[in-house]
């Protein structure tokens, strides 16, 4: 079974700093895409950025030049770094892990952009 386990989330002031991380353990062989997505209360989950275990990455309009997401495969640990936070970047996020057919999301982490 494969867990992940998410921490760094967290109260900043607007214009601040975070940095979220995400790591999986149980029985991997190789995970290929991880992730983080959020959601706002009242509002759908999205996606806020991806990466490849090649390293390509993708993220959401609303966070491009302002977050980026990086990994260490070794560890199969990622992370997402967010600066310039803004209130509308006040959400539950959530990690995910994919690998053939399966997938398996995080607990969340809340992160707190305060105006």
């Amino acid at each position: 079974q494969v867990q992940l386990v998410e921490s760094g989330g967290g109260l900043v002031q607007a214009g601040g700093s975070l940095r979220l991380s995400c790591a999986a353990s149980g029985r991997i062989r190789s995970i290929n895409t991880m992730g983080w997505y959020r959601q706002a209360p009242g509002k759908q989950r999205e996606l806020v950025a991806a990466i490849t275990a090649s390293g390509s990455s993708n993220y959401a309009d609303s966070v491009k030049g302002r977050f980026t997401i990086s990994r260490n495969n070794a560890k199969n640990t990622v992370y997402l770094q967010m600066n310039s936070l803004k209130s509308g970047d006040t959400a539950v996020y959530y990690c995910k892990a994919d690998w053939g057919s399966f997938y398996v999301w995080g607990q969340g982490t809340q992160v707190t952009v305060s105006s």
